[in-house]
């Protein structure tokens, strides 16, 4: 596991659900103060804050697999608890409090909207610890984590670009954030490996999660006639427009395949189940250590989906080979020459982008047509 600092993330809900959505499997791991080890004799208590639901076949989907196989490595040494569906706002405040007080030791945030509360609530709760994923802030207790979804994204792009006719890719986008413009930029890089020129059209949806809204913007797309469809979304909304539309696709987060299997090429993928189960033994056994976490392709953190049935065999052998150079460090997707929309060289030849640069990354590249902005 590589220790460095890191990005972003977000999302959505509803209030109803804030302290309604909850969920326990008698499973359990460790903790205390920020080195003395559990043993207390009782399982110890872990819970995850969810943006969303764990029906959401995407984000929180991922997390919540992740919880799941730490219930299933520890077994009675743990109890895991969430909360779905929890609005970013000053609300997450209560939940944590709600979740402290009935005995977790650890707890994880999967938005970086929940950064403000998870900061205050570190602070008034040092023997428990916290940590959050996208997040930037880390303090004695409170620990960041992320990965480089861009290179597995980058790797999507590829197939995408493969699947191509007409050269025209629709994305249906988030944020106007760093986390998503990178992504963005390495999907396009990706298409035009394998589709040179290629160019990839945006559409801002403003949510992370709304079946409605990206199904509107996927339309959209398409009928601005995009013939692939990819997404940064947390459903599985774009591929049922593709479908309906008999278009091909990349989805993101988890494996969606079911959704539109004869559409579907491949997907970003998070594995959050190892990181959160190191974390958890570190916590119960006295080693955890607070700091910022960014995983990648060589750790196993990111990944992708299983290949569609449409994804010929030498794309799929293409996308290998650049996914070992990527783990290798040979290959970088943001490496130089690298021009934006406006033609400017951003990245010169021999140059690559560092960390910091992709994690305030403002500008999109050469092929992207849309604004890096919601205005």
């Amino acid at each position: 596991m590589k220790i460095r600092r890191f990005g972003l993330g977000g999302g959505l809900a509803v209030i109803a659900a804030l302290l309604a959505g909850c969920g326990t499997t008698s499973n359990s791991s460790n903790s205390g103060g920020s080195s003395s080890s559990w043993s207390s004799g009782q399982p110890f208590k872990v819970a995850w804050v969810y943006i969303g639901a764990p029906t959401d076949a995407g984000w929180t989907a991922a997390h919540d697999a992740g919880r799941k196989y730490v219930a299933a490595q520890l077994g009675s040494k743990v109890v895991t608890t969430y909360k779905e569906n929890v609005p970013e706002g000053p609300q997450v405040k209560q939940v944590i409090e709600n979740l402290v007080r009935a005995g977790n030791k650890m707890i994880f945030g999967t938005s970086f909207g929940y950064q403000p509360a998870m900061v205050a609530e570190a602070a008034l709760h040092p023997d428990v610890k916290f940590e959050e994923a996208t997040g930037s802030t880390v303090t004695k207790n409170l620990a960041e984590y992320y990965g480089a979804g861009e290179d597995a994204i980058y790797l999507s792009g590829i197939a995408a670009g493969a699947a191509s006719k007409n050269g025209v890719l629709g994305y249906v986008s988030p944020f106007a954030i760093p986390e998503v413009i990178r992504d963005v930029s390495a999907f396009t890089l990706g298409a035009q490996l394998t589709h040179p020129g290629a160019k990839v059209k945006i559409v801002w949806t403003n949510t992370w999660f709304d079946p409605a809204t990206e199904s509107k913007a996927a339309q959209s797309l398409a009928s601005a006639g995009a013939d692939v469809l990819g997404q940064g979304q947390d459903s599985p909304a774009t591929g049922q427009v593709a479908k309906t539309n008999n278009l091909k696709w990349t989805g993101y987060d988890s494996d969606q395949s079911r959704f539109a299997p004869k559409q579907w090429l491949t997907a970003a993928v998070y594995n959050w189940g190892p990181y959160y189960l190191h974390r958890v033994e570190a916590a119960m056994n006295g080693s955890w250590k607070t700091g910022s976490y960014w995983g990648g392709l060589a750790d196993g953190f990111t990944d992708i989906a299983p290949f569609g049935k449409s994804v010929p065999l030498s794309v799929q052998k293409l996308v290998a080979a650049k996914k070992a150079a990527l783990v290798s460090g040979k290959f970088y997707e943001f490496q130089g020459p690298l021009y934006d929309q406006t033609g400017k060289l951003r990245v010169p030849a021999g140059k690559r982008l560092t960390l910091n640069d992709i994690l305030g990354m403002n500008w999109f590249v050469k092929g992207v047509i849309g604004k890096p902005s919601a205005a």
